[in-house]
């Protein structure tokens, strides 16, 4: 669980996924990404249980960055990303898992609905459609939400994938290493509940091109 600056959301992010039923034991591994609006003293102060762990930036990389860091200590079988914006649905993590545990795939992305609730903004829905359809082009597949959170992956299979982006274009990242190296990306329905900018929303227009650089930068190299 990748964190910065989510002082609203963050206690019950960290309680909701604790207590997700998903069929099988959870360790989270929340990673405050240099917080300065008082979510590091919510970490630091809570009494949170042996099953998780916190790890700290000493100041604020980017997503990418927090994910390779939680990564790197991560010692499950599979490891998935959960933002702390309450966006997503916890119980969700229960669907990705079953194409995992049968061994259909080494990766399960949940495919987001975008509807249902009038704070998703047309342009950022646009967007999302936008870089897949990038994504689809560059790497002759049919993947249906690129920027999804939502992300399952074989823990082994998601520390061998060469990892380089500090922001949220980790995303893209992800799966285009994932798709070069022959995975077979298996999707899957989830809810979510977006947030506006005035609740909090950190993308911008900026990063939709930083998703599109990062493709073609990962068409164009061999990992």
């Amino acid at each position: 669980m990748p964190v910065y600056n989510e002082v609203a959301t963050v206690r019950q992010a960290i309680g909701e996924v604790l207590d997700a039923d998903i069929g099988t034991d959870i360790e989270l591994i929340v990673v405050d990404d240099g917080s300065t609006d008082g979510t590091r003293e919510i970490l630091d102060g809570g009494d949170w249980p042996a099953r998780m762990r916190v790890l700290k930036h000493d100041r604020n990389r980017g997503k990418g960055a927090a994910v390779r860091t939680g990564l790197e200590v991560a010692g499950g079988e599979f490891a998935a990303i959960f933002d702390a914006d309450l966006e997503y649905d916890p119980a969700d993590l229960a669907n990705l898992l079953p194409p995992l545990l049968k061994g259909d795939t080494n990766a399960v992305f949940g495919v987001r609905a975008f509807d249902g609730y009038t704070s998703h903004s047309f342009l950022f829905v646009l967007g999302n459609k936008g870089v897949t359809l990038a994504a689809n082009i560059l790497f002759n597949v049919y993947l249906r939400d690129l920027m999804t959170c939502h992300k399952a992956i074989r823990t082994d299979v998601f520390k061998s994938l060469p990892l380089q982006e500090a922001g949220f274009a980790i995303e893209p990242e992800i799966a285009a290493r994932l798709l070069q190296r022959g995975e077979r990306i298996f999707e899957v329905p989830v809810h979510y509940k977006a947030r506006g900018t005035d609740e909090g929303k950190k993308l911008t227009a900026m990063d939709g091109l930083r998703v599109i650089a990062t493709l073609v930068r990962c068409r164009v190299t061999t990992p």
